[in-house]
Formats: C-alpha cells, structure tokens, sequence
C-alpha cells in the first residue's frame, strides 16, 4: 500500500541563477499542490519556476512586499526536479506537495 505524505518541499530564498529548488526522491511520485512567491523587498521583481525543465513561470513580475500564490496538481516523477530563479535574493520561494512512496 502507497504511503502519502504531505509536505514542504522546498523553503528558501531564490538564486539569481537557476537553481534546484527540489529533487523526487527515488521510488517517489511527487504531487506539487502549492507554491506561493514572496518578494520581501522595497522594490519589484521577477521569478522563473521550472517544473522538470519546462517552464511554468518566466520572467513573471512580482510587486515590491508582495505575495503570488500558484495552486496547482501537478505530478512529478522520481529523479525530476523543481528549479528557480529570481531578479533578486529577496524573493522566495515556498513550495509544498505530497509525495508517495
């Protein structure tokens, strides 16, 4: 029987370079449900979201002190990745899913 498990897949600050945000893990299937988007500086930004090399946000603008949320169902398999990217260190990124093992 499948175990699922919630959970926060990835919580921190972007790279102004791309960036692995989250790896499937081996005999994992992974569901990324959430993502919200936080740009905590005075001044406005851009971010990139990658799910598995394909582009889901690019070059996406996001208001100085501002917050974007992205729902989503989105299924990932192992060894697949979430990568990033933003204009500035003060974006960040919080990525939450459930993965099934």
């Amino acid at each position: 029987m499948a175990t699922v498990t919630s959970k926060a897949l990835a919580r921190q600050a972007a790279a102004v370079t791309s960036a692995t945000l989250y790896t499937v893990p081996a005999s994992t299937t992974t569901v990324v449900t959430n993502i919200l988007v936080v740009n905590t500086a005075g001044a406005p930004a851009t971010f990139d979201l990658l799910l598995d090399d394909v582009s889901i946000a690019n070059d996406v603008g996001i208001a100085a002190n501002d917050t974007l949320s992205i729902d989503l169902k989105q299924v990932l398999a192992t060894t697949k990745t979430i990568k990033g990217l933003a204009s500035a260190i003060t974006v960040n990124f919080h990525i939450s899913g459930v993965e099934i093992v």
